[in-house]
């Protein structure tokens, strides 16, 4: 008994010992970093790991600490980075520094390594830019992908004739249609369950990879490594690598070298040419990872802006009529706006990056690291460093907006009236990991909304009160996911 007491004693104090020595060790380590809120032994700042509030606890602890502070997750730091400035000189004038990612337990599984998340990003990301280019990305070839959309929204949204409706549905289907075509070279009708199915799957998967469920199991990643619990973090994630893989199945056997369609031909294509290299980057799990990250990148967040575009219109009457005015005088009703017209609609331009602005839908960027040791602002980061750079503070840093706080179209504007672009501007992240879609997503969000301002006035229900931009980005979810609006087809002026 006595022997078990003193066995007992002195594995607590072993186990006690080496937690003591590991904190010591992590303390030395990480000594250099920036200041931030004292982390509980072994737990870290768990109030500041909740990133679905990150906006105000940020901005709450750079007005505390500064452009750069550290909050932890349990003993590992991670470092945030506020303010244009901050942010400009890590991810632009540090951008191979900043480059790396960590590794994300719930994504890493999913993918299997292999995906723009993993260590094999870079050719993954060269492929993938060269390819979209390829199949038109930037060219008339993908407007006209866009037009085709645009007028099938135009005939839903008239379906409604002027009633209450939530339009975010609609507008879904039309991005989705988009990226369908772009990467499977498929586009379908409206009423199509193939459509709803696709939609439904990409949303659940997008939903889950931001749940609490995964939050917490990449905190605690030991969590993965119970079967069932593994299983329930990823059931809605394997339905559309299902979905995706059906549609690999048929690329592989319609597939014909001469003529890609889409983004899968070139890479199933990249696939034969590689497929003698011994570990290749190019294989079946690096094809699903990267169709099913473009698919959930460049669908849901696309569909949720333009939900919030319209919504913000419709509370900034006076704000829509000088956009359509703008329209009217350009194209004389005669023809949807195209690219080549947006130089001529400079005020409907700046709107609709002044929205961008104002909605801030990523605060952060996705996390980042360090590819080796750095001096940076005064601080020593040691290789391997978690890094979050808070896009919310460059988006409203008032050294580089005139009227962070409000919702002034003027800050995309010169003297002249003439668009202006501008370098805090960074919805999209910067530098090295950029988001990929970006130079698509522009174009959807001018050519579908301009459209739709060209055929519609979008109003309030009935009874609604209208709200200014700072409600509106307080609100941003709710508004996204449930506020109705109702397209009155306008009566366009004749030449």
């Amino acid at each position: 008994m006595e022997f078990s007491a003193i066995l007992a004693l002195l594995v607590t104090v072993l186990i006690t010992l080496h937690f003591i020595i590991s904190w010591w060790r992590q303390s030395r380590r990480y000594k250099s970093l920036p200041p931030g809120p004292t982390p509980l032994p072994f737990l870290g700042t768990p109030k500041y790991m909740d990133l679905r509030i990150a906006d105000r606890n940020f901005t709450l602890l750079s007005q505390k600490y500064g452009s750069m502070f550290t909050i932890w997750k349990l003993t590992e730091p991670i470092v945030v980075l506020c303010g244009y400035e901050t942010v400009k000189d890590a991810l632009l004038n540090h951008a191979e520094e900043f480059s790396a990612r960590p590794i994300i337990p719930t994504h890493h599984i999913a993918s299997k390594g292999y995906s723009f998340a993993g260590s094999r990003w870079r050719p993954l990301r060269r492929f993938s830019i060269s390819s979209l280019r390829n199949i038109g990305m930037g060219k008339k070839t993908m407007e006209s992908r866009i037009q085709e959309e645009t007028t099938d929204i135009i005939e839903a949204a008239a379906e409604m004739e002027g009633k209450p409706f939530n339009p975010l549905h609609i507008l879904g289907k039309a991005v989705m249609n988009i990226m369908s075509s772009v990467l499977f070279g498929e586009h379908f009708d409206y009423k199509d369950p193939k459509l709803h199915e696709l939609m439904s799957h990409t949303s659940r998967h997008h939903k889950n990879s931001i749940s609490l469920l995964h939050m917490v199991c990449n905190i605690f990643p030991f969590l993965l490594k119970l079967p069932l619990l593994q299983k329930i973090a990823f059931k809605d994630t394997s339905y559309v690598y299902k979905v995706v893989l059906e549609y690999v199945k048929e690329h592989k056997r319609t597939l014909k070298p001469e003529a890609p369609r889409d983004l899968m031909d070139f890479f199933l294509l990249k696939m034969r040419e590689m497929e003698h290299e011994a570990d290749p980057d190019f294989c079946d799990e690096s094809l699903l990872a990267v169709m099913v990250g473009l698919l959930a990148a460049g669908s849901e967040t696309s569909a949720n802006t333009l939900k919030f575009c319209l919504v913000f219109f419709a509370h900034y009457p006076d704000v829509q009529a000088k956009v359509q005015q703008e329209i009217d005088e350009v194209t004389q009703s005669l023809y949807l706006p195209g690219i080549e017209n947006r130089p001529q609609l400079p005020y409907t331009n700046a709107v609709i990056h002044e929205i961008q602005r104002v909605l801030d839908f990523a605060s952060f960027a996705f996390f980042h690291a360090v590819t080796k040791d750095i001096e940076f602002h005064g601080y020593s980061i040691p290789k391997g460093t978690i890094i979050l750079p808070f896009l919310t503070s460059v988006l409203n840093d008032p050294s580089q907006w005139e009227t962070p706080e409000r919702f002034n179209p003027g800050h995309f504007l010169d003297e002249q009236g003439q668009f202006r672009s501008r370098v805090a501007f960074m919805p999209f992240s910067a530098g090295k990991r950029v988001c990929l879609g970006e130079n698509l997503a522009r174009m959807e969000l001018f050519l579908l909304l301009s459209a739709l301002l060209q055929k519609f006035t979008f109003k309030l229900p009935p009874g609604s009160e209208c709200r200014d931009s700072k409600w509106l980005n307080s609100n941003k979810i709710d508004v996204i996911c449930n506020a109705q609006l109702c397209a009155v087809p306008r009566a366009l002026p004749t030449k």
